[in-house]
């Protein structure tokens, strides 16, 4: 592991159950992996058996959960010192680092494997360096060198409808790399309005997260940036043949709200007390949750509408 203070075979303090080896899998974070892969197989423009479809968005899951409890295996000694990821089964006591590591490696190959054996060979090496990207790219290299962390990182993150529409199509296109780069730029100011009202974590865990290495300011105008952005990938996704005017009237309206509250962060006022302060930013956090369901959740009914004539231009 990466840091050698950390006893990585220290003994459980209880048994571990069930709920300990799926919180290993990090079910919330998967949860927005099977959704967002879901949709980008729902969107791709071919007709796919439902049993193929359910084992595909299966084994992406158990490969969501795979990279999880890597990143956890790894990141066993800083989420030891944060107070948010403190209770985590390794640090915990709950389960052993190794025996973690060896659920994680034993879920990918399996994961990886079965997927090209339910859709195609494509989506199962795709699916591979997904799980390869988030925790060697991300968390054994980029997470604890660069405060630019999470924007490469975050590419991790928003493979899932690629490897979808892989999974349904056995090729490329260009729809699937646009809710890429949907998510691909939600990430970062998704994660940086966190690090606002956790940076304490960060620096106690030694992170270089950007609130960390160039300060809360800096961060704020960060977020500004990348939500402008973001509005404009997310708006001109509409007039693609994954858009339609549900999608648009979703996306103009949403990414209203979210330049809005990014702006309400840049413009925070340094006086106020940093219980107010925190509002906003947790707010905005908390916009951002409800930001990339709804988005991909207007991609999915255009999806279902289509073959009625309704979805769509």
């Amino acid at each position: 592991m990466s840091d050698a203070s950390f006893n990585a075979s220290q003994a459980y303090e209880d048994e571990a159950s069930f709920g300990d080896y799926f919180a290993l899998l990090k079910p919330r974070v998967m949860s927005l992996v099977v959704f967002t892969a879901l949709v980008g197989l729902v969107a791709a423009p071919v007709s796919v058996n439902p049993f193929v479809a359910f084992c595909a968005i299966l084994f992406i899951a158990i490969g969501g959960g795979a990279s999880g409890a890597l990143n956890m295996w790894w990141d066993a000694d800083i989420d030891a010192i944060m107070k948010r990821t403190k209770k985590r089964p390794i640090p915990a006591g709950k389960v052993g680092s190794e025996e973690a590591m060896q659920i994680g490696l034993a879920l990918s190959a399996m994961s990886c494997v079965m997927l090209a054996l339910a859709t195609n060979i494509f989506a199962g090496l795709f699916l591979a360096f997904t799980i390869f990207f988030y925790v060697v790219v991300y968390t054994m290299w980029l997470k604890r060198l660069t405060p630019q962390n999470i924007v490469i990182g975050g590419a991790a993150g928003a493979f899932p409808p690629v490897i979808g529409w892989i999974a349904a199509t056995g090729s490329m296109d260009v729809e699937p790399w646009l809710m890429f780069a949907l998510t691909f730029m939600w990430t970062p100011p998704h994660f940086w309005a966190l690090a606002l009202f956790m940076r304490s974590d960060y620096d106690d865990a030694g992170v270089p997260m950007l609130t960390v290495t160039h300060g809360r300011r800096a961060t704020r105008t960060h977020i500004l940036v990348y939500t402008a952005l973001l509005a404009l990938f997310a708006v001109g996704a509409a007039f693609s043949d994954i858009g339609g005017p549900i999608y648009l009237t979703v996306a103009v309206v949403l990414n209203a709200l979210f330049l809005r509250g990014a702006w309400k962060i840049t413009r925070r006022d340094e006086d106020a007390s940093e219980a107010d302060n925190f509002k906003v930013e947790r707010s905005f956090f908390k916009l951002s949750l409800l930001y990339l369901f709804l988005h991909f959740g207007a991609v999915l009914i255009e999806a279902v509408l289509k073959p009625f004539g309704l979805g769509g231009w």
